[in-house]
Protein backbone atom coordinates (compact mmCIF):
# COMPACT_ATOMS: atom_id res chain seq x y z
CA UNK A 1 0.00 0.00 0.00
CA UNK A 2 2.12 2.94 -1.24
CA UNK A 3 1.67 6.57 -0.19
CA UNK A 4 -0.07 5.76 3.09
CA UNK A 5 0.97 6.69 6.63
CA UNK A 6 -0.77 5.42 9.76
CA UNK A 7 -0.41 7.32 13.04
CA UNK A 8 -1.62 6.43 16.50
CA UNK A 9 -2.81 8.86 19.13
CA UNK A 10 -2.21 8.07 22.77
CA UNK A 11 -5.78 6.98 23.64
CA UNK A 12 -5.64 3.38 22.39
CA UNK A 13 -2.21 2.35 21.09
CA UNK A 14 -3.03 -1.38 21.24
CA UNK A 15 -5.90 -1.04 18.74
CA UNK A 16 -3.74 1.11 16.45
CA UNK A 17 -1.02 -1.54 16.48
CA UNK A 18 -3.54 -4.28 15.68
CA UNK A 19 -4.81 -2.28 12.71
CA UNK A 20 -1.26 -1.61 11.51
CA UNK A 21 -0.38 -5.31 11.77
CA UNK A 22 -3.43 -6.30 9.73
CA UNK A 23 -2.48 -3.79 7.04
CA UNK A 24 1.17 -4.85 7.09
CA UNK A 25 2.27 -1.32 7.99
CA UNK A 26 4.50 0.27 10.62
CA UNK A 27 2.94 2.97 12.75
CA UNK A 28 4.30 6.41 11.85
CA UNK A 29 6.64 8.19 14.22
CA UNK A 30 4.91 10.73 16.43
CA UNK A 31 5.80 12.16 19.83
CA UNK A 32 3.10 13.58 22.08
CA UNK A 33 3.82 15.31 25.36
CA UNK A 34 2.50 17.98 27.69
CA UNK A 35 4.14 21.18 28.79
CA UNK A 36 4.17 22.07 32.46
CA UNK A 37 0.99 24.13 31.98
CA UNK A 38 -0.71 20.99 30.51
CA UNK A 39 -0.72 22.25 26.90
CA UNK A 40 -0.49 19.36 24.43
CA UNK A 41 2.50 19.20 22.11
CA UNK A 42 2.72 16.93 19.06
CA UNK A 43 5.76 16.29 16.86
CA UNK A 44 5.30 14.32 13.62
CA UNK A 45 8.54 12.39 13.16
CA UNK A 46 8.45 11.73 9.42
CA UNK A 47 7.49 13.33 6.12
CA UNK A 48 3.83 13.19 5.14
CA UNK A 49 4.09 15.33 2.00
CA UNK A 50 1.72 13.92 -0.61
CA UNK A 51 0.79 11.00 1.64
CA UNK A 52 -2.63 9.58 2.51
CA UNK A 53 -2.62 9.96 6.30
CA UNK A 54 -4.79 8.02 8.78
CA UNK A 55 -4.82 8.99 12.47
CA UNK A 56 -6.38 6.52 14.93
CA UNK A 57 -7.64 8.15 18.13
CA UNK A 58 -10.61 6.90 20.15
CA UNK A 59 -12.83 9.08 22.33
CA UNK A 60 -11.96 7.48 25.66
CA UNK A 61 -9.76 7.95 28.71
CA UNK A 62 -8.88 11.63 29.13
CA UNK A 63 -11.39 12.52 26.45
CA UNK A 64 -10.77 16.26 26.26
CA UNK A 65 -6.98 15.87 26.15
CA UNK A 66 -7.23 13.10 23.55
CA UNK A 67 -9.59 15.14 21.40
CA UNK A 68 -7.22 18.11 21.49
CA UNK A 69 -4.31 15.81 20.63
CA UNK A 70 -6.24 14.50 17.61
CA UNK A 71 -7.02 18.02 16.39
CA UNK A 72 -3.36 19.03 16.67
CA UNK A 73 -2.21 15.86 14.86
CA UNK A 74 -4.68 16.49 12.03
CA UNK A 75 -3.55 20.09 11.68
CA UNK A 76 0.13 19.18 11.85
CA UNK A 77 -0.27 16.70 8.99
CA UNK A 78 -2.44 19.05 6.96
CA UNK A 79 0.01 21.97 7.06
CA UNK A 80 2.84 19.51 6.29
CA UNK A 81 1.27 19.05 2.83
CA UNK A 82 -0.35 15.61 3.23
CA UNK A 83 -2.70 14.84 0.34
CA UNK A 84 -5.54 13.72 2.62
CA UNK A 85 -6.04 13.31 6.38
CA UNK A 86 -8.55 10.76 7.66
CA UNK A 87 -9.44 10.69 11.35
CA UNK A 88 -10.26 7.14 12.47
CA UNK A 89 -12.32 7.61 15.65
CA UNK A 90 -13.65 4.20 16.81
CA UNK A 91 -15.64 5.76 19.67
CA UNK A 92 -16.83 9.24 18.72
CA UNK A 93 -16.54 11.71 21.64
CA UNK A 94 -19.57 13.73 22.81
CA UNK A 95 -21.85 11.54 20.66
CA UNK A 96 -24.56 11.53 23.36
CA UNK A 97 -24.83 15.32 23.15
CA UNK A 98 -26.40 15.24 19.69
CA UNK A 99 -29.58 17.26 20.39
CA UNK A 100 -31.23 19.52 22.91
CA UNK A 101 -32.59 17.48 25.81
CA UNK A 102 -36.27 18.20 26.40
CA UNK A 103 -36.10 16.46 29.78
CA UNK A 104 -33.98 19.30 31.15
CA UNK A 105 -35.69 22.46 32.38
CA UNK A 106 -33.02 24.48 30.57
CA UNK A 107 -33.11 22.42 27.35
CA UNK A 108 -33.52 25.55 25.21
CA UNK A 109 -30.04 26.66 26.30
CA UNK A 110 -28.36 23.25 26.02
CA UNK A 111 -25.46 22.88 23.56
CA UNK A 112 -25.26 20.34 20.73
CA UNK A 113 -21.68 19.37 21.52
CA UNK A 114 -21.43 16.62 18.90
CA UNK A 115 -21.92 19.31 16.24
CA UNK A 116 -19.19 21.40 17.87
CA UNK A 117 -16.78 18.44 17.73
CA UNK A 118 -17.67 17.93 14.06
CA UNK A 119 -16.87 21.57 13.34
CA UNK A 120 -13.57 21.35 15.21
CA UNK A 121 -12.46 18.28 13.25
CA UNK A 122 -13.32 19.96 9.95
CA UNK A 123 -11.57 23.22 10.84
CA UNK A 124 -8.48 21.30 12.01
CA UNK A 125 -8.21 19.95 8.45
CA UNK A 126 -9.76 16.48 8.47
CA UNK A 127 -10.85 15.41 4.99
CA UNK A 128 -12.65 12.22 6.01
CA UNK A 129 -13.96 10.57 9.20
CA UNK A 130 -14.17 6.85 9.92
CA UNK A 131 -16.04 5.92 13.09
CA UNK A 132 -18.10 3.03 14.48
CA UNK A 133 -21.67 2.70 15.76
CA UNK A 134 -22.45 6.38 16.26
CA UNK A 135 -24.82 6.87 19.17
CA UNK A 136 -27.03 8.90 16.83
CA UNK A 137 -26.70 8.48 13.07
CA UNK A 138 -27.69 12.09 12.47
CA UNK A 139 -24.20 13.10 13.62
CA UNK A 140 -23.06 12.20 10.10
CA UNK A 141 -25.11 15.17 8.93
CA UNK A 142 -23.15 17.51 11.18
CA UNK A 143 -20.17 17.18 8.83
CA UNK A 144 -19.55 18.72 5.41
CA UNK A 145 -16.89 16.07 4.74
CA UNK A 146 -17.40 12.32 4.09
CA UNK A 147 -18.18 10.21 7.16
CA UNK A 148 -18.14 6.40 7.17
CA UNK A 149 -20.09 5.05 10.13
CA UNK A 150 -19.04 1.40 10.41
CA UNK A 151 -21.08 -1.20 12.27
CA UNK A 152 -19.91 -3.83 14.72
CA UNK A 153 -22.89 -6.02 13.77
CA UNK A 154 -20.96 -8.53 11.59
CA UNK A 155 -18.48 -9.17 14.43
CA UNK A 156 -21.34 -9.41 16.95
CA UNK A 157 -23.15 -12.01 14.82
CA UNK A 158 -19.98 -14.04 14.53
CA UNK A 159 -19.39 -13.91 18.30
CA UNK A 160 -22.96 -15.04 19.06
CA UNK A 161 -22.76 -18.04 16.70
CA UNK A 162 -19.35 -19.11 18.00
CA UNK A 163 -19.88 -18.62 21.74
CA UNK A 164 -23.57 -19.15 22.57
CA UNK A 165 -24.52 -22.77 21.95
CA UNK A 166 -28.24 -22.06 22.35
CA UNK A 167 -28.25 -19.07 19.98
CA UNK A 168 -31.04 -20.58 17.87
CA UNK A 169 -33.29 -20.37 20.94
CA UNK A 170 -32.22 -16.87 21.91
CA UNK A 171 -34.10 -13.58 21.85
CA UNK A 172 -32.39 -10.27 21.07
CA UNK A 173 -33.38 -7.51 23.49
CA UNK A 174 -32.98 -3.75 23.25
CA UNK A 175 -32.62 -2.04 26.66
CA UNK A 176 -34.53 0.97 25.30
CA UNK A 177 -36.87 1.87 22.47
CA UNK A 178 -34.14 3.83 20.67
CA UNK A 179 -32.20 0.63 19.96
CA UNK A 180 -35.11 -1.18 18.29
CA UNK A 181 -33.67 -0.81 14.79
CA UNK A 182 -30.33 -2.27 15.92
CA UNK A 183 -31.82 -5.37 17.57
CA UNK A 184 -34.31 -6.06 14.78
CA UNK A 185 -31.46 -6.10 12.27
CA UNK A 186 -29.52 -8.65 14.34
CA UNK A 187 -32.64 -10.71 15.08
CA UNK A 188 -33.53 -10.85 11.38
CA UNK A 189 -30.06 -12.07 10.41
CA UNK A 190 -30.15 -14.75 13.12
CA UNK A 191 -33.78 -15.60 12.31
CA UNK A 192 -34.84 -15.22 15.95
CA UNK A 193 -37.33 -13.03 17.79
CA UNK A 194 -36.65 -9.72 19.50
CA UNK A 195 -37.97 -7.79 22.47
CA UNK A 196 -37.43 -4.34 23.92
CA UNK A 197 -37.54 -2.66 27.27
CA UNK A 198 -39.27 0.68 27.63
CA UNK A 199 -37.54 2.79 30.25
CA UNK A 200 -38.62 6.01 31.87
CA UNK A 201 -36.03 8.40 33.29
CA UNK A 202 -36.49 11.12 35.86
CA UNK A 203 -32.98 12.43 35.16
CA UNK A 204 -29.88 11.49 33.15
CA UNK A 205 -28.20 8.16 34.04
CA UNK A 206 -31.07 7.21 36.38
CA UNK A 207 -33.87 4.89 35.25
CA UNK A 208 -37.19 5.22 37.09
CA UNK A 209 -39.25 2.35 35.61
CA UNK A 210 -38.84 -0.47 33.06
CA UNK A 211 -41.49 -2.33 31.06
CA UNK A 212 -40.60 -5.45 29.05
CA UNK A 213 -42.31 -5.79 25.66
CA UNK A 214 -41.88 -9.38 24.42
CA UNK A 215 -41.69 -12.95 25.75
CA UNK A 216 -38.30 -14.13 27.06
CA UNK A 217 -39.50 -17.09 29.14
CA UNK A 218 -37.21 -20.17 28.84
CA UNK A 219 -34.94 -18.40 26.35
CA UNK A 220 -31.42 -17.04 26.28
CA UNK A 221 -31.72 -13.25 26.30
CA UNK A 222 -29.05 -11.19 24.56
CA UNK A 223 -29.08 -7.49 25.41
CA UNK A 224 -27.63 -5.41 22.58
CA UNK A 225 -26.74 -1.72 22.81
CA UNK A 226 -24.27 0.71 21.30
CA UNK A 227 -22.69 1.76 24.61
CA UNK A 228 -22.80 1.34 28.37
CA UNK A 229 -21.48 3.94 30.77
CA UNK A 230 -22.43 3.47 34.42
CA UNK A 231 -24.32 0.26 33.47
CA UNK A 232 -27.37 1.03 35.56
CA UNK A 233 -29.68 0.47 32.59
CA UNK A 234 -28.31 -2.86 31.40
CA UNK A 235 -28.05 -4.25 34.93
CA UNK A 236 -31.67 -3.31 35.68
CA UNK A 237 -32.62 -4.79 32.32
CA UNK A 238 -30.84 -8.04 33.21
CA UNK A 239 -32.84 -8.28 36.45
CA UNK A 240 -36.04 -7.65 34.51
CA UNK A 241 -35.22 -10.41 32.02
CA UNK A 242 -34.35 -12.95 34.72
CA UNK A 243 -37.57 -12.18 36.60
CA UNK A 244 -39.45 -12.66 33.29
CA UNK A 245 -38.07 -16.19 32.94
CA UNK A 246 -34.93 -15.86 30.80
CA UNK A 247 -32.59 -18.82 31.33
CA UNK A 248 -29.40 -16.83 30.65
CA UNK A 249 -28.62 -13.19 30.01
CA UNK A 250 -25.76 -11.83 27.90
CA UNK A 251 -24.97 -8.20 27.10
CA UNK A 252 -23.22 -7.22 23.88
CA UNK A 253 -22.10 -3.60 23.57
CA UNK A 254 -20.04 -1.74 21.00
CA UNK A 255 -18.54 0.85 23.35
CA UNK A 256 -17.86 -0.24 26.92
CA UNK A 257 -17.22 3.03 28.77
CA UNK A 258 -17.72 1.50 32.24
CA UNK A 259 -17.35 4.58 34.43
CA UNK A 260 -18.20 5.09 38.09
CA UNK A 261 -19.88 2.03 39.70
CA UNK A 262 -20.12 0.11 36.41
CA UNK A 263 -17.68 -2.69 37.27
CA UNK A 264 -19.21 -3.46 40.67
CA UNK A 265 -22.68 -3.42 39.13
CA UNK A 266 -21.67 -5.92 36.43
CA UNK A 267 -20.00 -8.18 39.01
CA UNK A 268 -23.21 -8.23 41.06
CA UNK A 269 -25.56 -8.64 38.07
CA UNK A 270 -26.80 -11.94 36.63
CA UNK A 271 -24.89 -11.81 33.36
CA UNK A 272 -23.23 -14.83 31.82
CA UNK A 273 -20.92 -12.39 30.03
CA UNK A 274 -20.72 -8.73 29.08
CA UNK A 275 -19.15 -8.56 25.64
CA UNK A 276 -17.72 -5.32 24.24
CA UNK A 277 -15.64 -4.40 21.23
CA UNK A 278 -12.18 -2.95 21.73
CA UNK A 279 -13.04 0.54 20.49
CA UNK A 280 -12.10 1.44 24.07
CA UNK A 281 -9.24 -0.25 26.01
CA UNK A 282 -10.63 -2.94 28.33
CA UNK A 283 -7.53 -4.65 29.75
CA UNK A 284 -7.65 -3.01 33.19
CA UNK A 285 -11.42 -3.45 33.54
CA UNK A 286 -11.18 -7.12 32.58
CA UNK A 287 -8.76 -7.66 35.48
CA UNK A 288 -11.44 -6.51 37.93
CA UNK A 289 -14.42 -8.11 36.19
CA UNK A 290 -14.10 -11.65 34.75
CA UNK A 291 -17.50 -11.31 33.06
CA UNK A 292 -16.15 -8.78 30.56
CA UNK A 293 -14.98 -10.18 27.22
CA UNK A 294 -13.99 -8.29 24.10
CA UNK A 295 -14.43 -8.62 20.35
CA UNK A 296 -11.51 -7.38 18.25
CA UNK A 297 -12.77 -4.98 15.57
CA UNK A 298 -9.32 -4.11 14.19
CA UNK A 299 -10.11 -6.16 11.06
CA UNK A 300 -13.13 -3.96 10.28
CA UNK A 301 -11.13 -0.75 10.75
CA UNK A 302 -8.19 -2.08 8.75
CA UNK A 303 -10.42 -3.11 5.86
CA UNK A 304 -12.16 0.28 5.92
CA UNK A 305 -8.77 2.01 5.73
CA UNK A 306 -7.59 -0.25 2.90
CA UNK A 307 -10.77 0.30 0.88
CA UNK A 308 -10.74 4.05 1.49
CA UNK A 309 -7.11 4.30 0.39
CA UNK A 310 -7.88 2.31 -2.77
CA UNK A 311 -10.97 4.38 -3.55
CA UNK A 312 -13.34 1.46 -2.94
CA UNK A 313 -16.70 1.39 -1.17
CA UNK A 314 -16.83 0.36 2.50
CA UNK A 315 -20.48 -0.73 2.27
CA UNK A 316 -19.20 -4.32 1.94
CA UNK A 317 -18.28 -4.17 5.62
CA UNK A 318 -21.89 -3.61 6.66
CA UNK A 319 -22.96 -7.13 5.74
CA UNK A 320 -19.89 -9.37 5.79
CA UNK A 321 -18.42 -11.08 8.82
CA UNK A 322 -14.69 -10.34 9.34
CA UNK A 323 -12.28 -13.27 9.37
Amino acid sequence: MPNIVLFSGSSHHDLSQRVADRLGLELGKVVTKKFSNQETSVEIGESVRGEDVYIIQSGCGEINDNLMELLIMINACKIASSSRVTAVIPCFPYARQDKKDKVSKSWSRAPISAKLVANMLSVAGADHIITMDLHASQIQGFFDIPVDNLYAEPAVLQWIKENILEWRNCIIVSPDAGGAKRVTSIADRLNVEFALIHKERKKANEVDRMVLVGDVKDRVAILVDDMADTCGTICHAAEKLVSAGATKVYAILTHGIFSGPAISRINNASFEAVVVTNTIPQEEKMKHCPKIQFIDISMILAEAIRRTHNGESVSYLFSHVPL
